[in-house]
């Protein structure tokens, strides 16, 4: 029980942590980013597993995380207020061609993100061909031309 407990602990623990230090990390994920989720997974295994390191151990606490994972998932689907605390919001970062600058700081992304962004998704190379620039709750950036006309 010692097991679950910890699990579910350590769970809410690094899902508000995640949640705190934004989008961004969860969804494109550098070389520094993966080396921190490698150090956090090392460093959470030891809190996971405590003294016991048998199988049955270890399978607990898997069953346990993963229990959390869909019972999030589904509190989720059925609480559009946890939906939006859990995963967050969109937020608009560029409108008609203005950067939204306390919004880009918010979300510690600069201008730079949003045009390769807009290059990449878009083919558009500068700010004033950008109607509309959101940062998605999972992390991307969707980008919506101005009008061509």
């Amino acid at each position: 029980m010692e097991s679950v407990l910890r699990a579910v602990a350590l769970y809410a623990i690094l899902l508000a942590l995640f949640r705190l230090t934004g989008r961004r990390s969860l969804r494109e994920t550098t070389p520094f980013d993966l080396v921190l989720l490698l150090v956090i997974g090392e460093a959470t295994q030891q809190a996971l597993l405590g003294n016991d390191f048998s199988m049955v151990n270890a399978v607990v606490v898997v069953v346990t995380l993963l229990l959390m994972d869909v019972g999030m998932s589904l509190l989720k689907q059925r609480s559009a207020t946890a939906g939006r605390l859990l995963d967050g919001v969109p937020t608009i970062l560029v409108a008609d061609g203005r950067p939204l600058e306390d919004r880009l700081r918010r979300a510690r992304l600069d201008i730079e993100d949003v045009l390769q962004a807009a290059r990449e998704r878009q083919g558009i190379a500068r700010l004033e061909q950008i109607r509309w620039a959101v940062l998605e709750a999972d992390g991307t950036i969707s980008v919506i031309p101005a009008d061509r006309s």
